[in-house]
């Protein structure tokens, strides 16, 4: 059931309304029933994983929080740990092991293969299993209390408007949220329509149309000019950012709906000055979580200064690894880990220069994005292949304008509305629209009007669904 379909559209007001008309008490069970549903509408079956996640770490907690031996709590929490990672390794990264096992067998001529174990990657299964391990590690290092109530810890674990793409929630704020008493509010209401409808226009107006010049360049990088390659790239930058923080968007408005409050994910990234401003304004809840239970237990910054940047290497490359089982995500990660090793290195240089250079803003948003730019080659690009024949376009530019070949798909009009689009999107950003506006209904008449005119038709998945 994705949020750009009509399914849904008909599926959350039902549950707002029966939401309201259910004594607080009892509401749990609703929200558990409509996110073990929503769950499976994709394949009924993937519902014994997150069940298996939910029962586990909800008794290791428990145990944890109730044994007085440090080993015994060590231990409780390697089963955890083994569990969870163990399915998400074997779902989303067995095949790529197979792959380049057989790769090493052949270059090895040992004639043996190693078949494919074909699994199908369930739905969302990297964000509740980093949201189910947190809750477990915040139980063992003493941070929170562990849930009793197993209803609403499943709750916790499959709330639907965050379950498959985010958010990932921390369970000391929403937990205790499922347990609070709450009372219609008309301000939330409106509030959670607006943010829907700001992140159903990123998604189908901006996203789903940018995507047609994105897939078709990107499908044959060789038949199309530098500049073709570098509009494309342009644009697959925007429709990223438009396509997953549109889901943000629309998790958070649904969930404001219901009058619970989820984490905003993304603050204007493409206008960071530097590499680490940027990941402190992308995917948030992703680069919180792997700073507080990858880069801090490594020694984060508090070691010789070696130590320091293999962490943030290492810390970098892991999150590339969690986005997706290929040699294109480890690479995306180790450039933007580099990049961090290369800006922290720059940053100890007492230059005059420098100094100077720190007040060019919009120059150091330039080179940011373009930096940020340059590693999406491996997030967008089919395999390395493509991604080298790209970049090689991008770097020996070859100054070709050519109308023809720039617009590449069907004609000049859907480039300039992609264009278009853009603009709109980087309107919103210097308005600085707030949501909570007194003219918030001729905001949201605006957007239905650019979503019915500018949408892109039918019904395309988000792209951070595949991971």
């Amino acid at each position: 059931m994705l949020f750009n379909s009509s399914t849904f559209i008909v599926f959350l007001p039902v549950v707002v309304i029966l939401y309201y008309l259910l004594n607080h008490k009892y509401r749990w069970f609703l929200l558990l029933a409509a996110s073990y549903y929503f769950y499976m509408s994709w394949k009924a079956s993937f519902i014994v994983l997150i069940a298996l996640s939910t029962l586990v770490d909800y008794f290791v907690a428990l145990k944890i929080h109730g044994s007085d031996s440090k080993r015994r709590k060590k231990e409780l929490l390697w089963i955890s740990l083994i569990l969870n990672l163990g399915l998400l390794i074997s779902f989303k990264y067995l095949d790529f092991i197979i792959s380049n096992g057989n790769h090493v067998l052949s270059f090895l001529n040992v004639s043996t293969t190693i078949p494919y174990a074909e699994l199908i990657l369930p739905v969302g299964i990297s964000f509740y299993t980093f949201q189910t391990l947190s809750y477990t590690l915040d139980v063992y290092n003493g941070k929170i209390d562990p849930e009793r109530h197993l209803g609403k810890f499943a709750v916790f674990v499959s709330f639907f408007p965050q379950l498959v793409a985010g958010p990932i929630e921390r369970a000391g704020k929403l937990l205790p949220q499922f347990s609070q008493k709450v009372v219609f509010n008309l301000e939330n209401f409106k509030w959670g329509v607006t943010k829907m409808l700001y992140g159903f226009f990123k998604k189908v107006v901006i996203a789903d149309r940018l995507s047609i010049y994105v897939n078709q360049v990107y499908s044959a990088p060789e038949d199309y000019s530098s500049t073709s390659m570098y509009v494309a790239s342009v644009f697959f930058a925007f429709q990223v950012y438009c396509d997953f923080s549109g889901y943000s968007d629309i998790a958070i408005g649904s969930a404001k709906m219901l009058g619970v409050d989820l984490m905003e994910n993304f603050k204007r990234p493409y206008l960071a000055k530097s590499l680490s401003d940027f990941w402190s304004r992308w995917h948030i809840s992703l680069s919180t979580w792997f700073r507080d239970y990858v880069y801090i237990p490594l020694g984060g910054n508090r070691v010789v200064k070696w130590r320091w940047y293999y962490n943030l290497f290492a810390t970098f490359v892991i999150s590339g690894v969690w986005h997706g089982a290929s040699w294109n995500f480890i690479i995306w990660g180790a450039l933007h880990g580099g990049f961090q090793i290369l800006e922290n290195t720059v940053k100890q240089i007492k230059s005059g220069f420098l100094d100077f250079f720190k007040k060019l803003k919009l120059l150091r948003i330039f080179i940011v994005f373009h930096m940020v730019l340059f590693a999406w080659v491996f997030f967008v690009a089919k395999d390395l292949d493509t991604a080298r024949t790209v970049l090689t376009k991008m770097i020996m530019f070859d100054f070709d304008f050519d109308p023809y070949k720039l617009y590449a798909f069907k004609g000049s009009l859907n480039f300039l509305l992609s264009w278009f689009c853009i603009g709109l999107l980087l309107l919103s950003y210097f308005l600085r629209i707030d949501l909570k506006m007194k003219n918030a209904y001729l905001f949201n008449l605006i957007l239905l009007v650019l979503i019915f005119f500018l949408g892109k038709d039918g019904n395309a998945e988000f792209i951070y669904f595949q991971f």
